[in-house]
């Protein structure tokens, strides 16, 4: 459990920093996530599921 929770802090400071860092491009990608389409999203979104699932099965064995 204490993995999850690390985990859910890192991925903060990784956002955070990266809307501390640029906060124009992030608007710009923004903009683009709002005009693709939805099945583009869930895919996308699948595909990241399932490569951080494996390389936590990876990393953790």
């Amino acid at each position: 459990m204490s993995d999850l929770v690390v985990a859910i802090g890192l991925v903060f400071v990784i956002e955070g920093l990266a809307y501390a860092a640029f906060p124009g491009a992030i608007r710009r990608m923004l903009r683009m996530v709002e005009a693709t389409p939805d099945a583009s999203l869930r895919m996308t979104g699948l595909l990241a599921a399932v490569t951080g699932l494996a390389i936590v099965w990876l990393v953790r064995g």
